[in-house]
């Protein structure tokens, strides 16, 4: 696993709280992922703004998106995966090779920032993203294969790492987090459709608190922890209390079968609809207050009071007609508003340039030499002075003094085999590529291939 930025390995760098300005989102922010990207909307105006545009049509499926940390700043920032569904290359024709990408949006900055790339061949890319003040999880895979990855926001490095992976470990589906700074995400398992928490602390399953269905999901749970919202197959979300809390010496290793324990307490009351005629809901989110819910449901965004009876109207509906798939809502930001908002550029170009980075040469990309072509890989943090950034060639001295990465052919192009393998930030990626050919060198990072400025003493 490589580190998802290159600073330092200790806590973010603590920033003050800023002031309340005019305007200030004191109902928070609603984000969402619709046809034109990845968007912000303003509760309290119902404007929106698209801050990550994407392509029309199906060039890339999105994941998310979540509001979470970013080091240094006093606000949330978005979080959203894209997976390339572009037609793929193969033998004989040409295409894209498929990566999934999680990408950081600051709204307020109008910056975007490539966290992290990975091959993805099998599937059609991550789901269920979700994230507290700790953690960001998400679901990787497909058949029987699905794990669940990890990054830890609290750290200014932290590798995006496997936590649970078949066929050693449960194939699981991240649901839902608790909020705040817990490690527990509510994943359900594939075979059994039973449900659980992952404490991606220890890396072991708790029992869950509720008796949900196998294909019941996605949840959210409010900021205080006592109220969830659960997306239903059909006859849309119910609203229910839950306990976050976590029986201590009951947990189940995550890689066995676990059982739930009859120890962690079920809350009592029933489950309330909020609105029976509703079909299945892609993404719920509280407001800051859980006053409101907000669903995303038919491809628009719908806001209910969270105290309204069965069937009564949403009070708001937004984006008709955007194709709206996944939302969240923010803490109030009170020190930004709406006309602070800003639209970064596109992901796409930072998509395009690993693909032209990781493209063979044209003489190594022949039927009779792409089977003697070989790839070596090497990352290091372009801060600081490296002797990886000056390797010309793939030596045996080489190879024993700095091991590479794993990577192969895979097709007109090479790519590395770890999940997650590709990290941004002041990373970058030393490449020989040799064996029917001299050998070529050259160096690639995601979203820049500059190295960054070396850090002041």
């Amino acid at each position: 696993m490589v580190a998802a930025s290159c600073a330092g390995s200790g806590p973010p760098a603590a920033v003050e709280s800023p002031s309340p300005v005019d305007g200030a989102l004191s109902q928070g922010l609603i984000a969402y992922a619709g046809a034109r990207g990845v968007g912000v909307l303003d509760p309290a105006t119902g404007k929106a703004i698209v801050v990550a545009p994407l392509p029309a049509g199906s060039a890339f499926k999105v994941s998310g998106p979540v509001w979470a940390p970013a080091p240094g700043l006093p606000y949330p920032v978005l979080y959203f995966t894209i997976h390339d569904d572009r037609p793929a290359e193969s033998r004989t024709t040409s295409g894209v090779v498929p990566y999934d990408w999680l990408f950081r949006v600051d709204p307020f900055a109008g910056v975007i920032t490539p966290v992290a790339a990975s091959y993805d061949f099998q599937s059609e890319g991550p789901f269920g993203l979700v994230a507290n003040s700790h953690y960001l999880a998400l679901t990787v895979g497909c058949c029987t294969t699905y794990e669940v990855d990890a990054l830890d926001l609290t750290k200014s490095s932290s590798a995006v790492k496997v936590v649970t992976k078949p066929p050693t470990q449960t194939a699981l589906f991240s649901e839902g987090a608790a909020p705040g700074v817990s490690g527990l995400v509510a994943v359900r398992a594939f075979a059994t459709g039973l449900w659980y928490w992952l404490d991606l602390d220890a890396n072991v399953l708790h029992a869950f608190p509720l008796k949900l269905g196998p294909d019941d999901g996605p949840i959210a749970i409010s900021a205080d922890g006592t109220t969830v919202a659960v997306s239903r197959p059909d006859h849309g979300p119910i609203i229910q209390p839950i306990d976050v809390t976590v029986p201590s010496g009951s947990s189940p290793a995550a890689g066995s079968s676990p059982t739930p324990t009859t120890t962690t307490p079920h809350p009592a009351s029933k489950p309330r609809a909020v609105n029976s005629k509703l079909p299945h809901a892609d993404g719920v989110a509280w407001s800051p207050d859980a006053s409101l819910l907000a669903l995303a449901v038919s491809g628009r965004l719908q806001i209910y009071s969270a105290s309204g009876k069965d069937g009564t109207p949403a009070a708001k509906t937004y984006l008709t007609g955007s194709g709206v798939s996944g939302i969240d809502w923010s803490e109030a930001i009170h020190g930004q508003s709406f006309a602070s908002v800003k639209p970064a550029t596109a992901p796409q170009p930072v998509v395009d340039a690993l693909l032209k980075s990781t493209k063979l040469p044209a003489a190594a990309d022949t039927s009779a030499n792409r089977p003697l072509t070989k790839v070596y890989v090497w990352q290091y943090d372009s801060s600081k002075a490296s002797p990886i950034a000056t390797i010309a060639d793939a030596t045996p001295a080489v190879l024993q003094q700095y091991p590479p990465m794993g990577a192969a052919v895979a097709f007109h192009h090479w790519a590395p085999s770890a999940s997650w393998a590709l990290s941004g930030g002041c990373y970058r990626y030393r490449v020989v590529i040799k064996g029917s050919i001299p050998p070529v060198a050259f160096t690639f990072g995601l979203g820049s291939n500059e190295p960054c400025k070396k850090a002041s003493p």
